[in-house]
């Protein structure tokens, strides 16, 4: 599975680039601040929601600490989705949330 630190992942939406993040975490959560631009799945309904999903497209895994994320990316592997891990979750990103 690729991972990508918070730090890497945040300079990389410092240079603009175009990025599909998806934060995996629970609502009251994601009320505390999300990456600008994320957009919320919790982790439970992401089976239910693939649809929202483009398998053409990369995404960014997020939850609090990687764990998560890990699980919802090794799912999301088996269904043909290209995605990486953001390792040490929210608990290591220092940019700005919303």
């Amino acid at each position: 599975m690729k991972e990508i630190t918070a730090k890497e992942l945040e300079q990389k939406q410092n240079t603009k680039e175009k990025l599909n993040i998806v934060d995996v975490r629970e609502d009251e959560e994601v009320a505390m601040g999300k990456i600008p631009g994320a957009k919320h799945i919790p982790l439970g309904q992401i089976p239910a929601r693939l649809n929202e999903l483009d398998k053409q497209e990369h995404y960014y895994i997020v939850c609090r600490s990687g764990g998560r994320s890990s699980n919802a990316c090794q799912f999301l592997i088996q269904n043909g989705y290209n995605v990486t891990n953001m390792a040490g979750g929210m608990l290591d990103w220092e940019g700005e949330v919303e």
